[in-house]
């Protein structure tokens, strides 16, 4: 894949250099293993779903971590196991360790994790603290009001 030049957007844009940055790195670091697919899914305007395809891995070994920004899904097969296949006439699962990274908006919080029939379903949520919501001032004094209140009854 080719790379961008993002530098004309840098030069008149100020405090998008996070953004940019993430764009940059994805494009550099785009793998060219995709293992273990996955879907990404929006449920709503604050709810998102991330779907890895995991066949064969039992929850002990599968590590989800969150940190700001970033989540981590970590799946670790027991290579010792593994070293047998001598019986298998052909092997088409893929049974070996994988790293999946996923940048996460701000505000983004892992709500809950699930592992069924081979699917590991990650479901995230964004949470906008009061604070950082949008307000209508008023002019001459007047209240302020809360316009995110507004646009949720909608």
């Amino acid at each position: 894949m080719r790379g961008f030049d993002l530098t004309p957007y840098r030069r008149s844009t100020v405090g998008f250099d996070r953004l940019f940055d993430l764009i940059e790195n994805n494009t550099r670091l785009q793998q060219s293993d995709n293992y273990p697919p996955f879907n990404i899914e929006r449920l709503s305007e604050d709810r998102y779903r991330v779907t890895l395809a995991v066949a064969g891995f039992r929850p002990d070994e599968i590590d989800i971590t969150a940190q700001q920004n970033l989540l981590q899904v970590i799946g670790r097969k027991d290579e010792s196991a593994s070293n047998d296949r001598s019986k298998f006439l052909h092997v088409g699962i893929a049974n070996r360790s994988f790293e999946r990274r996923f940048e996460l908006a701000d505000f983004v919080r892992v709500e809950k994790a699930d592992l069924a029939d081979g699917l590991l379903t990650i479901e995230l949520v964004r949470e906008v603290p009061e604070a950082m919501k949008p307000k209508k001032i008023a002019i001459n004094g007047g209240q302020i009001v809360d316009i995110s209140k507004d646009r949720d009854a909608a």
